[in-house]
């Protein structure tokens, strides 16, 4: 299997569908681990968490709060992953959030493929710093 993270031009070639799917795994994974590390909690607790963090509505809210941090070219492939048309539709909340948070993950997805940890762990402090003022 062929490193992506090796030439930054292949991930500008990845569909942001592609990139999102790529995305949520890596973001899903952030969350998970800040919930582990944060406290010894039962399972059925961690989920609970995770599942308020890792879902359509809070993404979008999330994605407009580190908005204003992105670069040019972050944004760029946030707006190619919110711009993207879907063959599935929101089970849980509006399109205008199910499209955010495409263009979140996408997002995520892009950086990883870029090899880009210390951006990808930068964005998510933010998000994590802002869930937590929000509490």
């Amino acid at each position: 299997m062929e490193n992506i993270a090796v030439n930054h031009s292949k991930a500008d070639e990845v569909s942001p569908l592609t990139l999102a799917f790529i995305g949520d795994g890596v973001y899903d994974l952030l969350v998970r681990d800040c919930l582990v590390r944060s406290a010894n909690r039962p399972v059925g607790e961690l989920n609970k968490i995770k599942v308020s963090l890792v879902n359509c509505k809070s993404q979008a809210e999330f994605a407009k709060q580190i908005m204003p941090s992105l670069t040019e070219k972050e944004l760029a492939v946030y707006k190619r992953g919110r711009n993207a048309a879907p063959k599935c539709t929101p089970k849980n909340g509006s399109v205008a959030d199910y499209h955010s948070a495409t263009g979140l993950e996408a997002l995520f997805g892009y950086l990883h493929l870029n090899g880009d940890n210390e951006r990808i762990n930068e964005l998510f402090n933010l998000i994590i710093h802002n869930s937590n003022s929000a509490e």
